[in-house]
């Protein structure tokens, strides 16, 4: 039985996306088994994987017609690639306007992420945000091919000056392929991708990416969900630090569509230890 299942047309049901497909889940009741890819680029998994498995597992036990509105999450541990995760989803109230839904993911018999996530019914109301200039245009930003397997499925464009293994905000980013038209799926690609560059932008001033003996963790995580994702069309990430202290950097991170529309903002805290 599927976690996720697409409305849309594109792509067909004999060619689903790769989010679809890491969304395609067993399921017993309000327990669901993802299954996760045998390697990756490290020994610890992806966590914007996780993050979206559980957002798409806390989704499906909610009324199609509400979409996330945000999720908050803590990485407790570190995953474990070619080993399935066992997403136990509580349904912690269901509102007239307002699903709430927490997600633990387990490995091995232990919690490795613990997070909170809101549905909303649309409704009618204000539609605004600050305009904000962009930090790189995109004319001015250049190909860019991280070193990082998690990321072979988008198309990003960075600084012209960024040269290191990740992909650095600000920066522009799209999937080269179709997803399908489904509010929930989207979400999810939205969730993986907003982990791309906050660690890097979390460490402290002074420090190199490539330090030698460095070692870096996202500690949580947050998603607010404010207008509709075309996954396939380009958006701006740009993420600003706001503070570093006690081996932590916080961040704050917002993604632009290409008219300059407030799409998603996002926050994170990360360890750096050197």
């Amino acid at each position: 039985m599927t976690g996720v299942k697409s409305t849309g047309s594109q792509p067909g049901a004999d060619e689903r996306s790769w989010i679809a497909r890491l969304l395609d889940f067993g399921r017993d009741g309000d327990v669901f088994v993802a299954p996760n890819p045998a390697s990756g680029p490290s020994k610890r998994l992806f966590g914007g994987l996780i993050a979206a498995q559980s957002l798409a597992a806390a989704g499906a036990t909610v009324e199609p017609e509400k979409l996330p509105q945000s999720l908050h999450l803590y990485f407790v541990r570190g995953g474990e690639y070619g080993v399935d995760v066992e997403l136990q989803v509580e349904r912690t109230r269901d509102g007239r306007s307002f699903d709430t839904r927490r997600v633990t993911a387990i490995q091995h018999g232990k919690t490795i992420l613990e997070m909170i996530a809101s549905f909303h019914r649309p409704e009618p109301g204000a539609d605004w945000h600050p305009p904000v200039a962009p930090a790189v245009e995109f004319d001015d930003s250049v190909p860019k091919i991280a070193g990082l397997e998690f990321a072979e499925r988008f198309d990003i464009r960075t600084t012209a000056g960024d040269e290191s293994v990740f992909a650095v905000p600000p920066f522009w980013i799209r999937t080269k392929d179709l997803i399908e038209d489904d509010p929930l799926i989207r979400a999810c690609t939205l969730t993986y991708m907003s982990d791309f560059g906050p660690v890097p932008v979390a460490r402290p001033p002074g420090t190199s990416l490539n330090a030698e003996g460095a070692y870096a963790a996202s500690l949580d995580h947050a998603v607010w969900f404010h207008r509709p994702f075309r996954p396939d069309q380009w958006h701006r990430y740009e993420v600003r630090s706001l503070n570093n202290s006690d081996a932590r950097g916080l961040v704050v991170g917002s993604l632009y569509d290409g008219s300059g529309a407030l799409v998603a903002s996002t926050s994170q805290e990360a360890l750096w230890r050197f």
